[in-house]
């Protein structure tokens, strides 16, 4: 782990201990219930009906029957009232009496405690992107910066009952999240050391999601990947930004023309008298240097002028 992510998790927001965990609940496959209780009701039914059909003129409906067969609806309805089903990328959140007594996550026909709540809780991977925000940076320049975290309920349990509303939960966190990554980095650092948000993104998002991880901990979600998707000057500075960059541009790539040009003069100056060509004294030499260096660091086109005369006269 890098010390970046150190540092993140340094400065993370410290949340409170979860009270309750993700557990398996009791469950069956529902398919069997299904049947019995299908049977169970239309054979009750049939006892009701054969018991209130009298066997001769002076007998009556039988009492014991009639109850026999209502006993047996009854346990069919409740039995079946366990059913539930299980769709794929999601879980069933079982509480029973006030009590969480676990979670389903196996899809398909499941039945389970027919008295006990069964909440939908999606485990699907989603996505959330925050909306530009206007944040003072490092340095205190106003910037807007925008992410997008990719996360996925992991405690289906904590996702219920640590917090309100987890899906609102991880959208605040995530811009607060966002907030202080912005201020505790400049947007530019000029050459100088250390990390911006601009020139080291990959650095920055790691942080960033190390910090978005910390603080939605508590609401059972795992965070798989977070990155900005906008960054830039305020408005109202952007211009002036623009062009201390431009003139940033300027300077380094002056800076290296001129480092090429008195290679190439240098150059120049050896070849020539390896060669024996001519024989420059140091005034000659500084003429020299001086007309080159004109010719190899000016923007603009240089126009040849002949000399007829000579460097004294």
């Amino acid at each position: 782990m890098n010390a970046v992510v150190e540092a993140a998790m340094d400065v993370a927001v410290k949340m409170p201990t979860p009270v309750v965990r993700e557990r398996d609940a009791k469950h069956v496959s529902g398919w069997g219930v299904l049947g019995g209780s299908i049977v169970a009701m239309a054979l009750g039914a049939l006892v009701i009906v054969l018991s209130a059909i009298p066997d001769g003129p002076d007998a009556g409906p039988s009492p014991a029957g009639i109850v026999v067969g209502a006993l047996l609806v009854v346990v069919g309805s409740v039995a079946s009232g366990g059913l539930f089903t299980v769709a794929p990328g999601e879980a069933r959140v079982l509480q029973f009496a006030g009590r969480y007594i676990g979670t389903v996550r196996r899809d398909g026909l499941r039945w389970a405690n027919p008295f006990a709540t069964k909440v939908k809780v999606s485990t699907r991977i989603r996505n959330h992107e925050t909306t530009a925000l206007k944040v003072n940076d490092a340095d205190g320049n106003p910037i807007e910066i925008a992410a997008v975290v990719v996360w996925q309920v992991e405690d289906t349990a904590r996702a219920k009952f640590e917090v309100d509303d987890f899906v609102r939960f991880v959208g605040i966190q995530t811009e607060t999240a966002v907030r202080h990554i912005a201020t505790s980095y400049p947007y530019d650092n000029h050459d100088e050391a250390g990390l911006s948000l601009r020139e080291n993104a990959d650095e920055i998002t790691e942080t960033l999601s190390v910090e978005i991880a910390a603080r939605v901990q508590a609401a059972g979600v795992k965070v798989i990947e977070s990155r900005l998707t906008h960054l830039a000057y305020a408005p109202e500075i952007a211009q002036a930004m623009l062009q201390r960059q431009q003139a940033g541009a300027v300077v380094a790539a002056r800076s290296k023309i001129v480092e090429g040009a008195v290679g190439m003069v240098q150059l120049a100056l050896d070849r020539l008298a390896e060669q024996d060509v001519v024989e420059l004294d140091e005034e000659r030499k500084a003429a020299m240097v001086s007309n080159l260096l004109v010719v190899l660091c000016g923007d603009k086109s240089t126009q040849p002028i002949v000399n007829t005369g000579s460097l004294y006269h």
